[in-house]
């Protein structure tokens, strides 16, 4: 049963929507308040990069047919099916919550979790590392791009290149300086995970109780029902559950191994919350981006569990092979 409860990440972040539709920040405090965030979002991409590892990006980068299919899949199948619900009539999907599910499914990749899920799984752990870093490495450029392409043919309006701009002051231009400086300082973060844990899970969280505040100051709870979060719970799993069947089928049907139908399972199927929230406080500045993000927190939970029962039945499986090739062995010899 455990595996079906929420993770601390997730509570907090339950508690941070709390908090700011309780006590909303706003005036001249919210902008200090955003500065700060800002500064935080920052070091976290710097972080991000300092962590990489530049022999991790060596050994995997040249299995290209594995990282084609999961960048295929996250950055074109994905907004085909982020399209595809826009022919929901309004009535059932408010305009504003499928701004929040189309910018779903144009973002990058997890990092930690698709990594923790194909390990557990018996996957390829270096290719999914490369793979999920890769993927929010485009991700920088690839989802405002796609913003601008998708949201402007679905009428939900473009994107300007002073967003891509800050994206990449903001985001990237931290990860970069971590790169540069990750021979010297690289292995000093990795030994200190759960020293730098606040800085990654408490950034985001920052964002969200901005974003929140400023919705709920808006009337975001006044805006939508009941019937409209189940609505939107009910398209994230069903992107999920499509995706997965896609991505674990398709990978067998293209002749991939076991390992690398696990990575691209876990690492196709996600969307990162980690990237996804600054990223919709810099392309939709001066909106409400609480509706926004509303889908994307939504889907977190919902893949974190669907994909723990997943990585347990792959190492199930696993060890069934291995006891059984085991048992196979004595009758060969």
């Amino acid at each position: 049963m455990r595996r079906f409860l929420p993770d601390t990440f997730t509570l907090l972040l339950v508690l941070t929507v709390a908090l700011a539709s309780v006590l909303p920040i706003s005036g001249a405090p919210a902008e200090w308040f955003g500065l700060a965030t800002k500064i935080a979002i920052g070091l976290l991409f710097f972080l991000h990069g300092a962590r990489l590892s530049r022999d991790v990006v060596l050994a995997g980068i040249l299995h290209w047919r594995l990282h084609l299919v999961i960048l295929a899949t996250t950055f074109c199948f994905f907004p085909m099916l982020g399209l595809a619900a826009g022919l929901i009539p309004e009535s059932i999907l408010p305009p504003a919550l499928y701004t929040g599910i189309l910018f779903l499914c144009v973002l990058p990749s997890t990092v930690q979790s698709s990594i923790a899920f194909t390990s557990m799984a018996g996957g390829n752990v270096p290719a999914a590392i490369c793979a999920a870093s890769a993927s929010n490495i485009f991700g920088m450029f690839l989802t405002p791009l796609l913003v601008g392409l998708l949201f402007t043919a679905s009428g939900q309006g473009g994107f300007s290149l002073d967003a891509l701009e800050q994206i990449l002051l903001q985001l990237l231009a931290p990860f970069l300086l971590g790169q540069i400086l990750q021979p010297w300082i690289g292995d000093f973060i990795r030994a200190r995970k759960t020293l730098l844990m606040p800085v990654d899970r408490g950034s985001i969280l920052m964002v969200v109780y901005l974003a929140f505040s400023e919705a709920v100051t808006e009337g975001l709870w006044h805006t939508f029902s009941a019937r409209d979060i189940a609505v939107v719970i009910g398209l994230d799993i069903l992107l999920l559950a499509i995706v997965l069947l896609v991505t674990m089928f398709g990978s067998r049907k293209l002749g991939f191994s076991r390992e690398d139908e696990i990575t691209i399972t876990f690492c196709g199927s996600k969307k990162s919350l980690a990237s996804g929230v600054p990223m919709a406080n810099v392309i939709f500045a001066g909106q409400s981006i609480g509706s926004i993000v509303l889908p994307l927190m939504l889907f977190h939970q919902i893949q974190l569990m669907a994909c723990a029962v997943i990585a347990q039945k792959y190492a199930e499986h696993g060890r069934r092979r291995l006891e059984a090739a085991a048992a196979a062995e004595p009758a060969r010899s």
